[in-house]
């Protein structure tokens, strides 16, 4: 019952912690640090809902006419925002303060459940604080961006995905787990279509996991997410007369992440002045979908005319993405947000992941990758990867701060009961099958 009441208290204060900053916004949407999409987002629900569809009425980023049908955005973070406007009008206020409730809970309750399994109660209400706490989380909460959604949808699926394996193991029924993860999957890649790429790395562990017993009953998840994504691939047809899978927007990430105009070293977006104009002359006229395509061509290209150099910027943008320390070009809002979320915590995460691994030294490969902290720890290495050799940006490494934070937890645990000087060590996978 304590627990119980410890947890209710850091999901109040969670909540509390993001309705002040929704509030403290209000209903700014320029000028925000790492939040300039939430103009986009916010323009574009209220033209869905005036019924004028995804378009702009004026020329828009990153190169789409005034009026040109767009896919750039996430199609499910637009409807959400429109159902809001629907119902209370377009305020973005509004949006805010029900993001906060929503994602104060369901942030530092996933994390609970997730750090509970696999470390114990004590370690799962450690991670549920820092989650209500982390300075990244409760800014982007009192967004309108897909982050918050996004960061919930992943450490659900990593979560039901554990769940999963377990009932497997335990033989007990798993329909309507796989249902259930098969639409938070889908939810994840409506958001942010390049969670696609770590959908066969997660199905694949939970294969491994359950001592291959959940077999073909995977194919279901890996349905649901076709299903989920086919009405958007068809009314993308419908609007460029070509294959458009969900959205137009890798395309342009990897050219202008790989342009020549980095050399071998990565200039972040906001240090740019304006790479719009990176964008050939030639391909303008293009509508989004051919534009995106022709400029993944031309991303590829350069890989393939320079590969030292792709290697070596790809080098270069593992500081951009990890990035914990201020910054001269970062405003006062941005560098204390970093120091006193990443800045803090990362130490906690390195000791979380390598006791977790020294205490499974003696495992075997196979049996050390069946543990549900090997799924975190592959989500982690294949999100960061892509990242890295693509576009790294720091709110791009967001999902991956909430999944290390659950290693994280223990580690502060084991510190604290050191410095309190409470008896013995604490075991860091005591509870973990």
């Amino acid at each position: 019952m304590r627990s119980n009441r410890l947890l209710v208290i850091i999901l109040a204060v969670s909540v509390a912690g993001r309705l002040a900053m929704s509030l403290a916004l209000g209903d700014e949407l320029q000028g925000l640090p790492g939040a300039a999409d939430q103009l986009s987002y916010h323009t574009l629900a209220q033209r869905v809902v005036n019924g004028e569809g995804f378009s702009f009425e004026t020329a828009w980023w990153p190169a789409t006419a005034a009026g040109a049908a767009t896919a750039h955005w996430s199609y499910l973070h637009t409807y959400f925002l429109a159902g809001i406007y629907t119902l209370f009008g377009p305020d973005p206020l509004n949006a805010r303060l029900i993001l906060a409730v929503i994602m104060g809970i369901l942030q530092p309750l996933l994390a609970f459940a997730i750090a509970k399994r696999l470390f114990g109660e004590m370690v799962g209400l450690v991670a549920a604080g820092i989650t209500a706490l982390y300075a990244y989380f409760v800014y982007y909460s009192a967004t309108l961006m897909t982050e918050p959604f996004y960061i919930t949808a992943i450490m659900a699926g990593l979560y039901l995905a554990i769940r999963v394996v377990d009932s497997a193991q335990d033989g007990e029924p798993v329909l309507g787990k796989i249902l259930a993860l098969g639409i938070v999957l889908g939810t994840a890649v409506l958001l942010r279509q390049l969670f696609m790429l770590f959908l066969p790395f997660l199905l694949g562990w939970a294969w491994w996991a359950s001592g291959r017993r959940l077999g073909r009953i995977l194919v279901i998840p890996a349905a649901v997410v076709a299903v989920m994504v086919l009405p958007f691939t068809l009314y993308n047809w419908s609007r460029f007369d070509s294959f458009v899978l969900l959205n137009t927007n890798a395309g342009f990430a990897f050219y202008w992440a790989n342009h020549p105009v980095h050399g071998t070293s990565f200039i972040p977006a906001q240090e740019i002045e304006n790479y719009q104009e990176l964008i050939p002359p030639e391909l303008l006229h293009l509508n989004e979908a051919e534009l995106d395509r022709a400029l993944l061509v031309r991303g590829l290209e350069f890989v393939r005319a320079e590969p030292l150099r792709y290697i070596l910027l790809s080098i270069s943008r593992i500081p951009a993405y990890f990035r914990f320390w201020p910054s001269a070009s970062s405003g006062v809002v941005s560098n204390v947000s970093r120091v006193g979320s990443f800045g803090l915590m990362w130490p906690f995460m390195v000791l979380g992941v390598l006791q977790w691994l020294r205490d499974h030294r003696s495992d075997g490969l196979g049996s050390l990758m069946a543990r549900p902290g090997a799924l975190l720890l592959i989500f982690a290495l294949v999100y960061t990867s892509i990242h890295v050799l693509s576009w790294a940006l720091i709110r791009y490494r967001l999902p991956v701060d909430a999944v290390l934070i659950v290693f994280a937890a223990p580690a502060v645990v084991e510190l604290s009961r050191r410095v309190l000087n409470q008896g013995a060590p604490f075991r860091f996978c005591a509870h973990s099958r």
